[in-house]
């Protein structure tokens, strides 16, 4: 609990970070070659002025703590843990409360470790970390080390032995590092995987190449050429994709702001509102500035939400998280809690002396402060029915991969919520001509109730996706919507009754059209039981390939999850590649999935004319070894297949959103330019026919 506190600590007073990039810890590791078989491993940091570096081991519910792992530890074992090399700063943390230790300027850590095996030592890892001033934090960030046997120079005597020498295994290492290092040189220069340029900056790959074995790697180095001077060359209209997903992004701000107004956490702010205003009223003119500055308060506050939620955490990070299986698991538990809640089971709500003591600065402030204070308290008591909205916008955004989406969804949903209560303030006489609360709105709260538990599914979904499950297939996720809004249609016609419920002596005209909505939206599912593809909810449902029991065969499948295979076969059928780069969280791509990919025409000349192959970047499968690269100045490692597409994406063609889809030649060269999100079926048949005639004509050359 402290821990979130502590996040939104940061979300509300940290508003300058997001402009800057901060890199206040410097790391150098050095190996200490000491006469006998223990060795050291030293991990220095050089601190910058004001921040400071958490100490190893915090208690739990802190922040992160520095840490060493070793993820390649050969010929040798672990002698003891990390030594700091000097005495933490400890003190009391009133945002953790908690006590937190922590080092300023420098300090380093020494790992000793046992070479039991000379010839065959190796030790890499990385140390995980984060950095603090007083003003804000950084998300956890990771360094990478790496030592072997030319590192080793004094190897004791009882160690060489009778079958090598100091000097034979020196000149070994030597020469098999030369080796090595002069093979991945000649294939990154093919390849042209050094040194390049990636939005701007640097990268490329470290170890453990990307293309598979040896004896392939000659021939698939040349598919990870970047292609990104060629895509813009072609009038390429991968940015203006996401300014479409942007503008979707605040479309659903928008209405969320719209649904927000409707909950009753909201509603009683609408008279706290006026009330407010009525004080304060000397004549219009006043009454309009004030109640025009209310308004943008209420879009500063959340806006900086997303600006900071995104400057600390990063466009990328969000993404991994949006995938993550215990945020959406956690999500998934929120939401049902909620719609318990909105059941009528318990009641949630902030704490009061949160609200109390926001409120009195509101009445005991004057001038501009006041108004700001108010337009707190507003945030803060309808926090707990606009949280969950708040919190699916924001997951949504982080799927668009655009590092601008969270702020553009918080504006959205801002403004919408900031006009109406704007226009209170300032015809305070509008609440006498508003229904009163009473029953109908706790009907209100309860249909959110319904609503929150069938979005629900959507996030345990993504996380059984992602990793492979298979415990939500499609036609059960289907078969829990159809009973949701069933129970919702008969609680609108009075069959079902909640604790807080109001007898209902007769059934209203809008009560009656809704419950003939949610009964219709019910039975249009039922196919969908039998494979149909459900256009309308395609973006929230699984995709039709989790469906164990499908009648329905015109979706199209992808011939290869992988790229290398995919391009393997592609140059032995003589056909050229579409490259489908997806996710299994991803909205975007089941839409055109089940509004593009099942057009008749589409699916043909995908299955007739093209090796589709479909890459997840949000899969969460380990690869059989970790690829370490260098992006943006920092050294990073990829961990899963997800990982290692979603940098293809980036590294060969500039882009970092799904759905995105290129058309290759089986050589990894670029057809015809890109294809983002757009439904209209037209437009996606000419992209694949360009792609299909310029193949034709470059084979025909």
């Amino acid at each position: 609990m402290k821990k979130k506190l502590f996040l939104l600590y940061l979300l509300l007073y940290s508003m300058g970070s997001h402009a800057q990039i901060f890199d206040p810890v410097k790391w150098v590791f050095e190996f200490k070659d000491i006469p006998s078989a223990e060795k050291e491993i030293v991990l220095k940091a050089n601190i910058e002025k004001g921040w400071h570096l958490y100490d190893m081991d915090l208690p739990e519910g802190g922040p992160v703590s520095t840490s060493v792992s070793f993820e390649v530890l050969q010929g040798a074992e672990l002698v003891g843990k990390p030594v700091a090399s000097a005495k933490p700063v400890e003190a009391f943390d009133k945002d953790f409360n908690m006590n937190i230790r922590w080092y300023a300027n420098a300090v380093s850590f020494t790992q000793k470790i046992k070479v039991t095996d000379f010839k065959k030592f190796k030790a890499s890892g990385e140390v995980e970390y984060m950095a603090c001033n007083d003003e804000t934090c950084l998300p956890r960030e990771r360094a990478t080390f790496s030592f072997g046997g030319k590192d080793i120079k004094n190897i004791p005597e009882e160690e060489n032995g009778s079958t090598a020498s100091t000097d034979s295994l020196e000149s070994e290492d030597i020469a098999d590092s030369i080796a090595v290092d002069t093979a991945d040189i000649k294939a990154e220069n093919s390849a042209g995987l050094t040194e390049r340029l990636l939005y701007g900056h640097e990268s490329k790959i470290i170890s453990n190449d990307l293309t598979g074995s040896n004896s392939t790697k000659k021939e698939n180095v040349s598919l990870w050429t970047p292609v990104i001077d060629q895509l813009k060359a072609m009038g390429d209209e991968t940015t203006s994709a996401t300014d479409r997903s942007c503008l979707y992004i605040f479309i659903a701000g928008f209405l969320g702001g719209l649904l927000a107004l409707l909950t009753p956490c909201v509603w009683p702010m609408i008279p706290m509102t006026v009330s407010f205003f009525l004080k304060r009223t000397k004549s219009r003119k006043k009454a309009i500035s004030d109640a025009s500055l209310y308004g943008l308060s209420i879009i500063v506050i959340y806006l900086t939400m997303g600006l900071l939620i995104t400057g600390i955490f990063g466009a990328s990070a969000l993404n991994n998280l949006s995938t993550n299986a215990i945020f959406n698991i956690v999500f998934f538990l929120l939401l049902v809690l909620f719609a318990m809640s909105f059941f009528g089971a318990f009641e949630l709500v902030l704490p009061a002396s949160w609200t109390t003591k926001i409120d009195s600065k509101a009445d005991t402030t004057s001038g501009l402060l006041s108004i700001f204070f108010m337009a707190f308290t507003l945030v803060l008591v309808s926090f707990s029915c606009t949280g969950p909205i708040i919190g699916t916008l924001l997951v949504e955004a982080a799927s668009q991969g655009s590092s601008i989406a969270p702020a553009v969804g918080m504006f959205g949903f801002a403004l919408s919520l900031a006009i109406p209560f704007a226009l209170f303030a300032i015809f305070p006489n509008m609440l006498q001509n508003m229904p009163k609360s009473g029953g109908w709105l706790n009907s209100v709260k309860v249909v959110l109730g319904f609503l929150e538990l069938a979005l629900a599914f959507k996030f345990l979904s993504v996380a059984d996706l992602a990793y492979g499950w298979r415990l939500l297939d499609r036609e059960v996720f289907v078969a829990l919507w159809i009973v949701i809004f069933i129970l919702l249609g008969f609680y609108l016609l009075g069959k079902i009754r909640f604790k807080h419920d109001s007898e209902l002596k007769y059934v209203s005209v809008s009560r009656l059209f809704m419950s003939i909505l949610s009964f219709a939206f019910a039975i249009y599912m039922l196919p969908g039981l039998w494979g149909a593809p459900l256009k309308a909810i395609s973006a929230f449902t699984p995709p039709l390939y989790t469906q164990d029991f499908n009648m329905y065969n015109e979706e199209v499948h992808a011939q290869f999850d992988d790229y290398e295979k995919g391009m393997e076969k592609a140059a032995k059928v003589g056909k050229p590649v579409l490259i489908d780069f997806s996710g299994y969280g991803c909205v975007n791509c089941r839409k055109m999935e089940a509004a593009v990919w099942t057009d008749a025409r589409v699916k043909q000349m995908i299955d007739d004319d093209f090796i589709l192959i479909t890459l997840m970047v949000d899969d969460k499968t380990k690869l059989p070894q970790s690829i370490e690269i260098e992006e943006n100045g920092k050294k990073r490692t990829l961990r899963t297949i997800g990982d290692k597409w979603s940098y293809l994406q980036r590294s060969k063609f500039g882009a970092n959103a799904q759905p995105f889809y290129v058309i290759l030649d089986h050589e990894g060269s670029l057809l015809s330019p890109s294809y983002a999100y757009d439904e209209n079926v037209s437009k996606y048949l000419r992209f694949l026919e360009n792609g299909k005639t310029k193949y034709r004509l470059k084979s025909n050359k």
